[in-house]
Order: structure tokens, then C-alpha cells, then sequence
């Protein structure tokens, strides 16, 4: 029988050395190859296998295929596939969750599910060995076995969301599987949360001097996932997960917001480098006031010194990325480049995710749409010679584009890993800026979602920042309206329409995407969006086809693919 999975053992495969601006906990050494008969005996052995589970979740957006992150924000009402408009559409089958729009394109996600099974064999297989190893205390165990389970979560969380029913599997085992149903699979995401929110020590790793520690699933992290799980599965299937009710949930991050140390960073442009960085005319180095990991003329740097407070969880990227195996860098950010040329800043891509113009009409004046959104007019791109490169060769172009995670460039055109002769120098693999999963400001709004008793005083300081000073009542509508800008192309907004009803979401999109002038190749195109094809998949994605067939049809296709 053939098999469906790609199967990777964990202590096989070579650990990425993620280089940063100080000491750090993905920081290894080359290692000889061990097996399972002769690993997995001390903390210092689980610890290794930690790494590896570490490098499996990178490599979810590292290995190629869209990705998670990528497809969410052209799964939502704020982009457009976009991309080269002699490209294939698969992205367009995306945004629009309509095969027609290319019937060959039918295992767009297939490296996708090979990197998240992959991911968590190694998960299940540092599980697994948990009796076989000598333990110095349990606080040392917990933390481990804590940070592993919590990444197991964030992995089926990712599948269940993308695929609704997915494969389960909580041992390191390789054989064809049916999908189970998503009540079980959310039971094992809430039950892994649940143990890394107890057993991850709250000290482990404090916010003070997070930038050795960047990157780690603290405690915190695992409670601010619980929660965002709940309000998704409560939201989605209209029912409460097994092991989480609403009170958990609030409680969970009252937790965080009480203990953990996290405040929000006084300005909302400095978590983004793209958003608040300039390139000197006269030296490839960076005038930044980034709250995050970067490199500069002189090496590595943290923020001011250390990372913003806001951040909860970021997943670690470096500039070390090769075509030999060794997949550390950040592949998210080439796709939202500009098509074809630079313009300093903001450096060359594919001109993916177009933004959508009425997202940013909606919110004009909201200082973060100026730091979440690229405006071509308004930097002077349009007026520039090298435009037309761009603008005759992108598809659905809409003068808009995400800033965020924008690759970057230097005064003169370098690219900045061809200035600072970082890695391979190479646009498609040596970005390595940091993906944020869970921001403070997050925690804020699903406390106030959830209830809180604190509730305006969370929505307020979240709009604070943004320089509000008026007085707007806590509501969930006004609650959704806040996160809609809030996390702007943060791989948050499609789940948040979704966990409202596939109807909503459906009717959403439709009226913010469908009938949208764009440019395509320079002429007029039409961005055509239905709200059937949405409702008919159940808000769900296309299980690669190549996966069916590999299984002998244990696997079955979503309804409406």
C-alpha cells in the first residue's frame, strides 16, 4: 500500500543554526546522527529533539508551497491573489475558492500538508519518549514536554482551520489514516494547550531579556492560543471544544494579561521593520526604530536592545537558507515584493496579495494603514521609470501593497542580503524577518471579546495607541471592526469573519471583493468573488489531490472541491 506522508525522523535531519543578535536557544552545533534506540536519555537529549520540533514548525513556511500565513491573507477580503499576470491562477483559486479559475491546480497545498505532518511526527516523537528519559526535576519536564505539546496544537490548529477534518495523529507512527472528525482533533489542540498553560514554568522565560529567548512557547503563549482556539471553535461549529469553556478562555488570558509581564508598544509602526526603516544614501545600513530582531551594518540587533513587550510568540527565521536542505529563512516575505523592480525601500517579489482599495478607503487616516499598507502613489513608484516593469507584468494590481512584511531594499537598489553579504543573497530565500503569531494587542481584544470585566478599558488601550481618544462602547461589532485594522495582514482577519459563520464570511468577502477594477497586464480586470462558492466549501480549503490518490482514497476531498 503506498502512503500518504512524508515521513522525516527528527534526530536525522540537520538543525538550522539561526545566528541572532545574542546567545539563543536555536543556536546549535553540527551533530553526528543518532537514532531513537540511542537518543532521548537526558534533558540535554530533549532539548535537541525540542530544536528539531522547532525547525519542523519553521520549515511549515520555509519548504515552499503557499503556506499558512500566505494563504490566509488571500483567503480574506483584504487581498487579492496577484502575482505575475502571465503566472498560473492558482492564487486566484484561493482568493476566490473556485477551481475553475484553474482546473490543473489541484495539490496546491500538497508541500504544505508534507511540511505539517512532517512537523509533527517530530512532535509525537519526542512524546512518545518521555518514559525512556531521566528527568532532573518536573518543572525541567514540563517545560519541554509543554513546548512540544503546545506546537503540536499550533500545527493542528493551522491543518483543522485550513481543512476542517484532518488526519490525527498523537504518536510517531506512518500509515494511512481517514480524517477525523474535527471534534477530536480540536480535544487533543485543547488538551496539549491546556498541559503546556500548567507545566511550562511561568518564569521559564521572562519578558525582560527576551531577545536570548525569542521564539520560545512560553506559558503565556500557550493561554493566549487557548483562547484564540476557543473563539474559533465556539464561533465556527457553534459549540464549546472538549476541555475549554468560555470562562477558561477569559480566564486564560486574564492570566496574561495579569502575569505575564506584556505591554503594548507605544508605537504601532516600530513591530513591523518594513513600516519603520530607511536605508542610508550613503552606506548599506539601516535608520530603524524595529522593536524586533534585525541586521545592521554591524551585526545583529534586538530592538532597542532587547524586543518589544507586545510580542507573545514569534516564529524565528534567519539568512542561513540554502538550496541543499537547510530551510531557516523567511520564503513568506518574497511573495509580497513588488513585481520586477525595487523601489528603495521596498525591494522586488512576486506581487502576491495585492490589497484590496476598499480596506484602506474604509480605514483612511488610521495611522496603521500607512504602517500596514504600501501605497505606490503616495512613495512615488507610480511617477518612476521603472514602474511600468512592474505595473505591465502584475496581475490584479491595485496601486496597494502589504508593508508589513514587505522584503527591503537599500538607497541605491541592493538588496539588503546582497549589501550585508548575508547567506545565499538570493530574493526568494535570504529574507529573514520574524513572523509575529501573537501580539499583546490580540490578547487585549479576545479578553474584552471573552467578557472581560476590564473589557472597555482593554478595547480603549488598544485604540489608544492608535491615537483615539474618544470614548467608542465595547461590542462585538466594534470588537471586530478594532481587530479588522488591528491585524492587518497578520494571517487573522479570514478566521475572524470565518469563527462568525461560513455565511458571513461568505457575504463578507463577496461585498468587499466582487466587482473590484483591477489591473491586470496594464488593462482593466474585473475581480469576480461568489459567496456560493465560499458557503458550498464550507470556508474550507482543497486537500491535495495527490494525497487521495497516495492513500488509496482513505482520504476524501472537502464538499465543493
Amino acid at each position: 500500500m503506498k502512503k500518504s506522508f512524508i515521513y522525516i525522523a527528527s534526530l536525522t535531519v540537520s538543525l538550522m543554526s539561526f545566528g541572532a543578535c545574542s546567545d539563543e536557544f536555536l543556536d546549535t552545533s553540527s551533530k553526528t546522527e543518532l537514532n531513537t534506540e540511542t537518543f532521548y536519555k537526558t534533558v540535554a537529549d530533549a532539548e535537541m529533539a525540542l530544536i528539531g520540533c522547532y525547525d519542523g514548525w519553521q520549515r511549515t513556511i520555509s519548504s515552499g508551497g503557499p503556506g499558512f500565513y500566505l494563504a490566509s491573507e488571500m483567503l480574506s477580503d483584504q487581498c487579492f491573489g496577484g502575482a505575475g499576470n502571465g503566472d498560473g491562477r492558482n492564487w486566484q483559486v484561493l482568493d476566490r475558492f473556485d477551481q475553475t479559475e484553474s482546473t490543473s491546480d489541484v495539490d496546491i497545498y500538497d508541500t504544505d500538508w508534507q511540511n505539517y505532518y512532517a512537523a509533527i511526527y517530530r512532535c509525537n516523537e519526542l512524546l512518545d519518549k518521555t518514559g525512556q528519559m531521566t528527568w532532573p526535576d518536573e518543572a525541567a519536564k514540563g517545560r519541554i514536554l509543554g513546548e512540544c505539546r503546545a506546537m503540536r496544537a499550533i500545527l493542528y490548529f493551522d491543518l483543522a482551520r485550513l481543512f476542517g477534518d484532518v488526519p490525527l495523529f498523537t504518536e510517531p507512527v506512518n500509515e494511512n489514516r481517514p480524517r477525523a472528525a474535527a471534534d477530536s482533533v480540536y480535544k487533543v489542540i485543547v488538551a496539549d494547550l491546556n498541559y503546556a498553560s500548567a507545566n511550562i514554568p511561568a518564569n521559564a522565560y521572562p519578558v525582560k531579556g527576551n531577545n536570548a529567548t525569542d521564539g520560545r512557547i512560553t506559558k503565556f503563549a500557550a493561554q493566549a492560543m487557548l483562547a484564540r482556539v476557543y473563539l474559533f471553535y465556539s464561533g465556527y461549529y457553534g459549540k464549546d471544544p472538549e476541555g475549554c469553556t468560555k470562562e477558561q478562555a477569559l480566564a486564560a488570558v486574564e492570566s496574561v494579561i495579569k502575569e505575564g509581564g506584556y505591554s503594548l508598544e507605544k508605537k504601532y509602526a516600530d513591530l513591523w521593520m518594513p513600516a519603520c526603516t530607511q536605508s542610508s544614501p550613503s552606506e548599506y545600513s539601516w535608520v530603524t526604530t524595529y522593536a524586533g530582531k534585525y541586521y545592521n551594518a554591524d551585526g545583529w540587533h534586538a530592538g532597542q536592545g532587547e524586543l518589544s513587550k507586545e510580542f507573545i510568540l514569534n516564529m524565528k527565521f534567519n539568512t542561513t537558507q540554502d538550496y541543499n536542505g537547510n530551510a531557516d529563512g523567511n520564503a513568506f516575505q518574497v511573495f509580497l515584493g513588488m513585481r520586477n523592480t525595487n523601489h528603495p525601500p521596498f525591494a522586488v517579489g512576486w506581487g502576491c496579495c495585492s490589497v484590496n482599495p476598499k480596506f484602506v478607503k474604509k480605514f483612511l487616516g488610521d495611522p496603521r494603514v500607512e504602517a500596514s499598507v504600501i501605497d505606490y502613489k503616495g512613495i512615488g513608484f507610480e511617477a518612476a521609470e521603472s514602474f511600468s516593469k512592474c505595473f505591465n507584468d502584475t496581475r490584479e494590481y491595485t496601486g496597494y501593497a502589504i508593508k508589513k512584511y514587505s522584503p527591503l531594499c537599500f538607497f541605491d537598489g541592493t538588496r539588503e542580503s546582497v549589501g550585508f553579504k548575508l547567506g545565499e543573497q538570493h530574493q526568494n530565500i535570504t529574507y529573514y524577518i520574524d513572523y509575529t503569531i501573537m501580539r499583546y494587542a490580540d490578547v487585549l481584544l479576545m479578553a474584552a471579546e471573552l467578557g472581560s470585566e476590564n473589557a472597555q478599558t482593554h478595547f480603549n488601550e488598544v485604540r489608544g495607541r492608535a491615537g483615539y481618544t474618544d470614548v467608542v462602547p465595547v461590542s462585538k461589532e466594534a470588537i471586530m471592526q478594532e481587530r479588522e485594522v488591528e491585524f492587518a495582514f497578520e494571517g487573522i482577519r479570514y478566521w475572524d469573519l470565518l469563527r462568525q459563520g461560513v455565511d458571513v464570511a461568505a457575504a463578507t468577502i463577496t461585498a468587499n471583493q466582487n466587482g473590484t477594477i483591477v489591473k491586470s497586464g496594464g488593462a482593466d480586470d474585473v475581480v469576480v468573488t461568489s459567496a456560493a462558492n465560499i458557503s458550498a466549501k464550507k470556508g474550507l480549503q482543497q486537500i491535495p489531490n495527490k494525497q487521495i490518490t497516495l492513500s488509496d482514497k482513505v482520504l476524501t476531498q472537502n464538499t465543493g472541491w
